[in-house]
């Protein structure tokens, strides 16, 4: 299992991108499990989920009743005597999602505490649950949340390997160099960049700066007004009919992380992109 984490200042297109890999890998025959660690989650939409009853979808951090029967406390019970490694081998069972090109999806969410560095009951069960799906899929898409505050609750510790989503501005990529610091200080290596949202081909100095900052630049994605387009329609950008241009790139930049990274449980099956 290889599991991989899409960050990024807000905005920048880190969602349709964490999708954009998870899909591709699903259609290319791998086992994929896409974890949505957004406050507010939307992976669901552009994976074409299928919701059950209802179609609303709550994060299992705010499942008080879930979390006190795993770990035997409230969710934000810090201070409280709680089980640091709960049971969760049934979670993927009971609340994945089946969505399109084999994809399942769990929506997670954020805990939101004060302090990063929160351990409480809601963070000791998403710490577990990304433990253990490392023997339940052959890869693992982590969507987070935006900034840097993530980092600091551990639930990223055994990625192995970090994508920084950046947009070509300096703010954009400023903060990629803050993320990749604090990645560097939990110990991950393993840090890429790509630039998204590019107009006419002015991405080179930002690819530049990413290298520079010790991040493996793995290219740009050009600015597509499909993405609008689609997210006006309500549809993913990879099922839109002029998402053609968007899903072609992230098919290149998944085959970059694959050569990178090496295969992802040797189980892609002998369909194309």
């Amino acid at each position: 299992m290889v599991k991989i984490a899409v960050t990024g200042k807000g905005g920048v297109g880190k969602t349709t991108i964490a999708a954009g890999l998870a899909r591709t890998f699903g259609a290319r025959g791998y086992r994929v499990v896409a974890l949505d660690m957004d406050p507010s989650p939307n992976l669901a939409s552009s994976l074409a989920c299928t919701p059950g009853p209802g179609g609303n979808i709550t994060p299992l951090v705010e499942m008080e009743d879930l979390i006190l029967e795993k770990t035997g406390a409230p969710p934000e019970g810090a201070g409280l005597v709680f089980k640091i490694n709960p049971k969760v081998d049934d979670i993927p069972g009971r609340f994945g999602i089946p969505c399109r090109d084999g994809v399942r999806l769990l929506v997670l969410g954020s805990i939101r505490t004060g302090g990063g560095g929160c351990f409480c009951p809601a963070n000791a069960l998403a710490r577990r649950l990304v433990d253990h799906l490392s023997a339940t899929a052959d890869l693992l898409v982590m969507d987070m949340e935006a900034g840097v505050e993530h980092l600091g609750r551990g639930t990223t510790r055994t990625v192995e390997a970090l994508l920084v989503v950046t947009e070509p501005t300096v703010k954009s990529v400023d903060a990629a160099a803050q993320i990749a610091k604090l990645a560097r200080d939990l110990g991950i290596t393993r840090i890429f960049g790509v630039v998204n949202k590019v107009r006419d081909g002015h991405g080179e100095p930002f690819i530049s700066r990413l290298s520079s900052l010790g991040i493996t630049p793995l290219g740009t994605l050009p600015y597509d007004p499909a993405v609008q387009e689609a997210e006006e329609a309500g549809t993913p950008v990879f099922d839109h009919p002029h998402g053609g241009q968007t899903r072609t790139r992230i098919g290149a930049l998944a085959a970059a992380l694959e050569k990178s990274l090496g295969p992802f449980g040797g189980r892609a099956g002998d369909r194309g992109p």
